[in-house]
């Protein structure tokens, strides 16, 4: 939970029943359960009314699918599933493979 863990939580309610005191605490705590909730609602409707505005097509539309970083990670995924193809080979014009325990020209000019 935003990398707070039980020793930090810890001392933030210490501190919290210290500024605030135990006799106000619920009151505060039912108030952030009520603004997680209509943040949540929000959220909520938000996605619903995106989905209704670009049709059917995206009816499985969800907001983490609009993240630049979830964009990224799938199509790296999807590069990397496509295996399946042969690499592609530059040729140039009048240049062929070597067939097997063929040697390559060599230009004693050149080197």
């Amino acid at each position: 939970m935003f990398g707070v863990g039980l020793p930090e939580l810890a001392v933030l309610v210490f501190i919290a029943v210290l500024v605030f005191g135990p006799d106000r605490l619920p009151d505060l705590a039912k108030q952030a359960g009520q603004m997680v909730r209509k943040g949540r609602q929000l959220a909520r409707s938000a996605r619903d009314e995106l989905r209704a505005e670009l049709g059917p097509d995206y009816a499985d539309l969800e907001l983490s699918d609009l993240d630049p970083r979830e964009i990224v990670r799938r199509h790296i995924a999807e590069a990397l599933e496509e295996d399946d193809e042969e690499p592609v080979r530059p040729t140039r014009r009048g240049l062929r493979p070597l067939a097997e325990g063929e040697l390559p020209p060599y230009d004693a000019d050149a080197t």
